[in-house]
């Protein structure tokens, strides 16, 4: 199953446990169950009731109690993990709960240079915010699903008052825990993710590929929040897709994902665009380039090239495909690809690097680094000869 959320509103902890209830009513009874397990005092109630905003009905899940009452929750991370650890929620929900909290933890830490153990959580102290992280790790393990998607992130604006004063929207460690997210400004201010969740995002490690798997839409749920927002509704939508699982006939190699770009030259040097193609060869996340003579259009001869990347850098790929050569279209897809595992190597006492692979029969083969080959021998012959010395054995260190 796939997951995706869209932050048309935000998100925080309640909103994304209210899309879920939503999605599926059944994960309602142990959500609750697991909040109270965890010390949720019986005079705080919490609930998931019908709710609507801007026309789109959903659920909002709202936890309510006395924050000055004797029941207030310590905002140390060192008290809530002992607690959480000593308490009797099945064992998967207290590592999904302290691994959120422990993020939460992380960015503060990082933000006041302390240690985790010091961190104190000044803004998410109260029970609600404790019975939030509990639950978001019940509804995570209920739903068991294989990878989750987000999509654009609101940037929100203003400032958020804290115990350490008013700080900019997003806080500090909310924007730390958003690291490597796309965000975009919206034009509508306010706190739009709060750094619950932030954390629960940072935990379920979303991706924001643009091309999710495919399959069929299961499940639709909506989590309404509190705060009332111009010209949109203040929700997470869920979509739960059920996707087919796609499984290697043989036991042996790795299957991933790889981008390919491919588009055709005609009108540039062969010179230049050796150095184009040198510098496609450099960015991060390309994998391979190459170039192979075609027939184009009105009988001209052309260049086709190829490009393999890593399908979280298509785009800038893409972009450096257009600035390093003529071309003014190309073509982009993703494939999936199988690779036998390989580890990098020294042969021949060290003095050269090598990948050593593992074939499906249970051969093991080696292959020597080409550059630091031709630094130890000169001539076509003496290199075969090092080369069949280097490879024939299977003496590699790590």
């Amino acid at each position: 199953m796939h997951i995706h959320l869209d932050l048309v509103g935000g998100i925080a902890g309640d909103m994304f446990l209210a899309a879920v209830v939503h999605a599926w009513p059944e994960t309602e009874a142990p959500i609750l169950e697991a909040m109270r397990v965890a010390g949720l005092p019986e005079d705080w109630s919490a609930e998931a009731s019908p709710a609507v905003s801007a026309g789109i009905t959903g659920m909002r899940f709202q936890i309510k109690g006395d924050a000055g009452h004797h029941h207030h929750a310590t905002g140390s991370f060192k008290d809530i993990r002992a607690r959480l650890l000593a308490s009797s929620l099945a064992p998967e929900v207290v590592a999904r709960a302290v691994a959120i909290f422990h993020l939460l933890a992380e960015a503060e830490a990082e933000i006041h240079g302390k240690s985790i153990d010091e961190v104190h959580f000044h803004e998410i102290a109260d029970w609600d915010s404790v019975a939030d992280i509990v639950g978001a790790a019940t509804a995570i393990e209920h739903l068991g699903a294989a990878n989750w998607s987000v999509g654009e992130i609101p940037m929100g604006g203003g400032s958020v008052r804290t115990a350490h004063g008013d700080l900019p929207v997003p806080a500090p460690a909310t924007a730390l825990l958003l690291r490597g997210l796309r965000m975009t400004d919206d034009g509508i201010s306010g706190e739009r993710v709060t750094p619950t969740g932030a954390a629960i995002l940072a935990h379920l490690k979303v991706s924001q590929d643009r091309r999710r798997p495919a399959g069929t839409l299961a499940r639709t749920g909506h989590g309404i929040g509190t705060r009332k927002l111009e010209g949109r509704a203040n929700m997470v939508r869920l979509l739960a897709f059920e996707t087919e699982e796609v499984t290697p006939k043989a036991s042996w190699g790795r299957v991933d994902e790889i981008g390919v770009i491919s588009f055709e030259v005609d009108d540039q040097t062969a010179e230049d665009l050796a150095v184009g193609l040198d510098v496609l060869r450099g960015i991060d996340g390309a994998l391979d380039v190459v170039q192979y003579p075609v027939s184009g259009k009105k009988g001209r001869m052309a260049v086709s090239v190829r490009v393999l990347c890593r399908v979280e850098a298509i785009e800038a790929v893409i972009e450096a495909c257009f600035l390093e050569t003529s071309t003014i279209g190309l073509r982009y897809r993703i494939e999936q690809r199988r690779v036998l595992e390989r580890e990098d190597i020294v042969v021949a006492g060290g003095a050269m690097g090598a990948k050593r692979v593992t074939r499906p029969d249970g051969r093991r083969t080696t292959k020597v680094d080409m550059e630091a080959l031709a630094r130890q021998a000169s001539g076509q012959g003496e290199r075969s000869r090092v080369r069949r010395l280097a490879e024939g054995g299977d003496d590699g260190e790590r």
